[in-house]
């Protein structure tokens, strides 16, 4: 699945959710996406949540942004705009260099959510692609 194609099929899984809970204050929606209530009310939210594992190891993961703010497309390479020391790169076997974001958690910190939060993930999203 190219880049582009779970962008959009995510954007969609997280408004299914967001459609839900729409009477819900935006701290509570945010509470709403932790790990540990994601895998038991959302098990197709992620492939990850149907072996009980998490993209980062933290203690405390939450899942409203899954895929980074922070992330940028190319047609040669995706990168992190703030360059986080955290990220690296992986060169794919057709050239391109993707970003490598597994041991950054900045998205996943409940007070990064908090501080970009938008009820739309495309919004929140919208300098990705």
């Amino acid at each position: 699945m190219s880049y582009k194609s779970w962008f959009e099929n995510h954007a969609q899984k997280h408004q299914n959710i967001i459609d839900k809970l729409q009477d819900l204050s935006d701290d509570e929606i945010i509470e709403y996406f932790r790990y540990e209530n994601m895998v038991l009310q959302e098990p197709d939210f992620c492939p990850l949540y149907k072996d009980n594992k998490k993209c980062h190891d933290m203690k405390d993961l939450n899942c409203y942004l899954c895929g980074c703010s922070n992330f940028r497309l190319t047609n040669i390479k995706s990168y992190c705009s703030i360059n986080s020391k955290y990220g690296g790169t992986i060169e794919g076997k057709d050239g391109f260099i993707h970003q490598n974001c597994s041991a950054c958690t900045i998205p996943h910190k409940e007070s990064f959510i908090k501080k970009n939060f938008n009820r739309s993930w495309k919004t929140m999203m919208r300098d990705v692609i």
